[in-house]
């Protein structure tokens, strides 16, 4: 059972068609605390989560790290060949030495508002320093 990093009620798995589900459309199963709303998306063909639950600015923060971070690890799969995993697991360890995390700690999906705060900040600056050329 997950607990809600909020108001530590234990989150339920839904599926599309069940009340409180957060989507008109079948996104997948999703874990939800129904008592304050906050949620977070399973892995496809899991109930794995793809992360902690989050709130609307939690999940907002944590789109605006992705946009910026993924393109960046996705860069490096074009540019050397290598696969997802391996280009990812890069990145990741790129993020986490720049934010002071332990590896194992640095996954946008388990961030909170300030931890993504920091990493769009980190990516941005890169963004920024390569458009700046």
């Amino acid at each position: 059972m997950k607990k809600c990093r909020y108001c530590q009620q234990d989150a339920v798995l839904l599926r599309v068609g069940q009340q409180g589900y957060p989507y008109y459309r079948d996104y997948g199963p999703v874990w939800c605390c129904v008592s304050c709303q906050a949620w977070v998306g399973c892995h496809p063909g899991t109930e794995k989560p793809l992360g902690g639950l989050a709130n609307a600015a939690l999940r907002d923060l944590k789109m605006q790290a992705h946009a910026l971070f993924d393109p960046m690890w996705q860069a490096k799969m074009r540019k050397e060949g290598c696969s997802k995993g391996r280009a990812r697991r890069a990145g990741y360890r790129w993020l986490a030495e720049k934010m002071g995390l332990p590896v194992k700690l640095t996954h946008i999906g388990y961030f909170n508002e300030d931890e993504c705060r920091k990493a769009i900040s980190i990516c941005e600056e890169i963004y920024n320093r390569r458009n700046a050329q």
